[in-house]
């Protein structure tokens, strides 16, 4: 049994979750040694595709027409394009049919989580449905005191500043507009959002807000795996106030740096994060506003190392075995649904 891992516009996505997905996949198939190939000439049994060009679309069809099985890995759904980019609400139900088209030519799908799970179901696809997590490096995601300090040296905070963080790209999904409020209210704190999208892609509210921005927040843009692992470890809390996921790589990063998380309550983390003990929940600014400044003022007590064994649950090696285990189900059956 080969896998080829579809590679293909991979620059389009490398700076994205999609991107980073890709990454821990090469990642977890070289830990438990399953073959595989980049190479769409090389020989290969299994396409295993992550994006939804219309490339990704055809070789997909190809590969079929080839005899080969094809597993598409379900990161989008129409519910996380909302609140996106210019024009995303408008072009959300033709989204929808597209990522239909896409997902229809795999022999299985595969999705992040249990609830972006129960949205395909409903997208009448025909194809059985497994959910598994994107996965986290806990090699790689370790915090130091050498990281803090270089994160802290290099952003010009001091020792006794409060920095709040947070990781995404400028869209309104992702909660961007509710972190300048917060910091906006809450001007003895210093703000960090790592991540960016060219201003022509998102809407004009979204531009005008990070441009009349107040002085505490610091907008660096997109960083490396190294430089945002030193914000991790010199940041006090990192926050998440995304409206729609599929799961939330950034997110596993956090709870695997051990620092204290506050996440949107929405239902993507009803069943695996439990607000108080392995994270904090907020429903909305105030919410996050008051655990905030909860955290900070040692009224709520961390949470870290319950975050961390959410982490360790879905370690980058544990993933590994559960891909060649399904890998092998795909070789071994003819998949309808569920």
């Amino acid at each position: 049994m080969r896998v080829l891992l579809y590679v293909g516009n991979y620059k389009d996505v490398e700076k994205s979750g999609v991107g980073m997905a890709i990454r821990h996949q090469k990642k977890a198939m070289e830990m438990v040694k399953i073959p595989y190939t980049t190479n769409p000439n090389d020989d290969y049994d299994i396409v295993h595709i992550n994006t939804i060009f219309p490339e990704s679309f055809l070789f997909a069809k190809k590969a079929k027409a080839k005899g080969k099985k094809v597993v598409y890995h379900a990161h989008s759904t129409e519910e996380d394009f909302r609140n996106s980019f210019k024009l995303s609400n408008s072009m959300a139900p033709a989204f929808k049919q597209w990522l239909r088209l896409c997902y229809k030519n795999a022999d299985l799908i595969l999705t992040p989580t249990p609830y972006s799970k129960k949205l395909l179901e409903n997208y009448d696809l025909g194809k059985e449905i497994v959910p598994i997590s994107n996965g986290i490096d806990l090699q790689f995601f370790k915090s130091s005191l050498e990281a803090s300090k270089r994160f802290r040296k290099k952003y010009g905070f001091k020792e006794n500043d409060k920095v709040i963080m947070s990781v995404g790209l400028y869209i309104e999904r992702k909660g961007i507009l509710e972190f300048l409020e917060l910091a906006k209210r809450m001007p003895e704190y210093k703000f960090i959002w790592f991540g960016y999208t060219a201003p022509t892609l998102t809407p004009i509210k979204i531009n005008e807000a990070i441009k009349n921005k107040t002085d505490n927040v610091y907008f660096p843009g997109y960083v490396d795996s190294s430089e945002l692992k030193d914000a991790y470890s010199g940041a006090d809390i990192y926050i998440f106030p995304t409206k729609e996921e599929t799961e939330g790589i950034v997110l596993l990063e956090a709870l695997a740096m051990k620092i204290n998380t506050i996440v949107s309550d929405i239902p993507v983390y009803d069943e695996w994060l439990m607000d108080g003990y392995n994270v904090y929940k907020a429903k909305n600014v105030d919410e996050f506003e008051k655990k905030i400044k909860g955290i900070i003022n040692g009224k709520l007590s961390s949470v870290v190392e319950q975050g961390y064994k959410v982490a360790k649950e879905r370690d980058i090696k544990k993933i590994g075995y559960q891909l060649k285990k399904i890998y092998e189900k795909v070789m071994e059956s003819n998949l309808t649904k569920n």
